[in-house]
């Protein structure tokens, strides 16, 4: 699904003054019937990132901390039950999943003899059956199991999907009789930063693939939405540095982008939200 700037935008408006609940991805869906429910839930949850990125300081400091948390425990003293954690996130508008771990700090750092490492904290978040407190074991699952933006069931879903989609590509690349070294190769031969996936002929031989007139020489999938922040985030970081390593190369943003970015076409890097279909294979002579 490729929108225009002016469509996205007005996705994005309506994402200013929402919770990142499923309910209010539900309403997103009837707001906007025309896109897609993956491409709706990738601009959701970049949007969200965006949004708890600029706000985290002001959660993180020693007064917020300790206000958090004795709020949690004077919650959990009138009713254990309930979803106290998972509540209070929601009402400063704070990713539950991370109000978690802010309160499973604090809880540690008050009854263990030494600071917690981090891999401790992110096992228990994993496996909250590892904490400790059986009542603060239950507000962590349920803040765990309600975050459709954060935390390790979400890294592990997006892991999955990711994971998925180059599956996907590699299925297409095979039905095309295509050959190609896989990022796992790449790294076999010493590469450090690949993309996901460089086109060669059967003798180990370049073999570039044209897409509507431009040759490509690599292809990286990204199961998201290709937006300003994270598509310039990936340039700088990624596409830019296979460009200069093994030239023009194609990116496939599976749940869309914004029209406008692709606009680095003459430079060498292509922007599609699918498998090219009109595509020739140009193989060199070794004469």
């Amino acid at each position: 699904m490729i929108l225009t700037k002016a469509q996205y935008d007005e996705i994005a408006q309506c994402l200013v003054s929402v919770p990142p609940t499923r309910q209010s991805l539900r309403k997103l869906k009837q707001r906007f019937p025309s896109q897609s429910q993956a491409t709706l839930l990738s601009i959701f949850s970049q949007e969200y990132q965006k949004h708890i990125k600029r706000t985290h300081a002001k959660h993180h400091t020693s007064e917020a901390i300790e206000n958090y948390y004795q709020r949690y425990l004077n919650g959990v003293v009138k009713n254990g039950a309930a979803p106290v954690l998972l509540e209070l996130a929601n009402e400063v508008d704070y990713a539950p999943s991370l109000m978690a771990r802010i309160i499973l700090e604090r809880f540690l750092q008050e009854h263990e003899e030494t600071p917690p490492s981090k891999s401790v904290i992110n096992s228990m978040l994993r496996d909250p059956s590892q904490i400790p407190d059986g009542v603060l074991a239950n507000q962590v699952y349920q803040c765990i199991v309600n975050d459709c933006c954060y935390g390790p069931l979400v890294d592990c879903i997006k892991h999955a999907i990711g994971h998925e989609h180059e599956v996907l590509l590699r299925d297409l690349l095979l039905e095309k009789n295509l050959s190609f070294l896989d990022e796992d190769q790449l790294r076999a031969k010493g590469y450090d930063k690949t993309p996901d996936f460089i086109l060669q002929v059967p003798v180990v031989m370049l073999c570039p693939l044209a897409v509507e007139g431009h040759i490509i020489h690599w292809i990286e999938s990204k199961a998201s939405f290709g937006d300003e922040c994270s598509h310039h985030a990936y340039l700088h970081d990624q596409f830019w540095s296979y460009w200069n390593r093994f030239g023009p190369g194609l990116v496939i943003y599976w749940y869309g982008f914004i029209q406008e970015l692709d606009c680095n076409r003459e430079r060498g890097i292509l922007l599609k939200a699918c498998f090219p279909t009109d595509i020739v294979t140009l193989c060199h002579s070794t004469a």
